[in-house]
C-alpha cells in the first residue's frame, strides 16, 4: 500500500509541475473542464467526507469521553475551523496585494508568500491523509486520489491567475514539495484515529472554501451545467461504490 500511495502522491505533485501546459482550461468563460472539476471536489466532501465525518464521531466520544452530540457539533466545527482558516489567509494574502512599496512588494510578493504559505500547508495536510484514506483500502484512496486531483488542477490555474511568471518560477514547485513531504510524514508518522478524523474534518471546511471562492466570483464566468455534471457524474460514482 505505501508504494500505490506514493505513486498517488508523485501524480498529484506533477499535476502543479506540468497542468500548465493544459493550455485549453485558461479561456474565460471558465473552463467547461475546471467548472467539472470543482463539481468533483464538492461532490466528494458532501457524499464521501462529510459522512464519514459522522462516522468518526465514535472516535471522538471513545477518545474525548464526549456524548454523541457533543462529538458531532465538536468534529462539524472543526471543519468550520477549516474553512474559517483558508478563508482568513486568503483574505490576508489579498491584502498583501495592496501594500505599499515602502511597506513591501508592490507586484503582489507579499500575497504570493501568504498564498504559498496557505497551500502548502494544505497541500501537505492532503499528502499526509493520503496514506490515511477515511476507510482503509485501495478504493477509499483512489476516490480521494481523483478528488483531489480535480481540487489541484483547479487550485493551480487559480493560484497562477493571481501570480503569473512568479508561481511559475516558484510556486508550483512549493506546492509539489508540499505534497511529498506530506506524504513521506504520513509514512513515517502515525497519529491517533482521533487526530485523523480532526484533520479530515479540518481539510473538508478547507476544499469547500477552496472551491466556491474560485468557482463563484463573477470575473470567473464559471459554467453552472459543467459544475452541476461534475457534482452529479462523481456523486453517482461514489454511491455506486458505496452500494458496491
Amino acid at each position: 500500500m505505501i508504494l500505490i500511495t506514493a505513486c498517488l502522491g508523485a501524480a498529484l505533485a506533477s499535476i502543479h509541475v506540468f497542468v500548465a501546459r493544459l493550455h485549453f482550461l485558461e479561456s474565460v468563460p471558465r473552463s467547461f473542464w475546471l467548472s467539472g472539476a470543482r463539481g468533483v471536489a464538492v461532490s466528494y466532501v458532501f457524499l464521501h467526507v462529510l459522512p464519514d465525518l459522522s462516522a468518526h464521531q465514535e472516535t471522538l466520544t471513545r477518545g474525548l469521553g464526549l456524548d454523541a452530540k457533543l462529538a458531532e457539533i465538536t468534529i462539524f466545527t472543526v471543519s468550520l475551523a477549516g474553512l474559517t482558516t483558508f478563508y482568513g489567509l486568503e483574505r490576508f494574502a489579498k491584502a498583501a496585494r495592496h501594500v505599499t512599496p515602502g511597506r513591501g512588494s508592490a507586484d503582489g510578493s507579499g500575497a504570493l508568500w501568504l498564498h504559498l504559505a496557505s497551500f502548502a500547508l494544505y497541500n501537505t495536510l492532503i499528502g499526509y491523509l493520503l496514506v490515511y484514506p477515511e476507510v482503509p483500502g485501495l478504493d477509499s484512496s483512489l476516490i480521494f486520489f481523483v478528488a483531489m486531483a480535480m481540487h489541484f488542477v483547479t487550485n493551480d490555474f487559480g493560484l497562477r491567475a493571481h501570480h503569473n511568471h512568479s508561481y511559475d518560477r516558484i510556486g508550483r514547485w512549493i506546492l509539489a514539495g508540499a505534497v511529498l513531504a506530506g506524504w513521506l510524514l504520513g509514512v513515517t508518522v502515525e497519529l491517533p484515529d482521533l487526530a485523523i478524523a480532526l484533520l479530515f474534518a479540518f481539510l473538508a471546511g478547507g476544499i469547500v472554501l477552496n472551491v466556491l471562492k474560485e468557482e463563484l466570483p463573477e470575473d470567473r464566468q464559471s459554467r453552472f451545467l459543467p459544475f452541476v455534471a461534475g457534482a452529479v457524474g462523481y456523486s453517482v460514482l461514489l454511491t455506486a461504490i458505496s452500494l458496491v
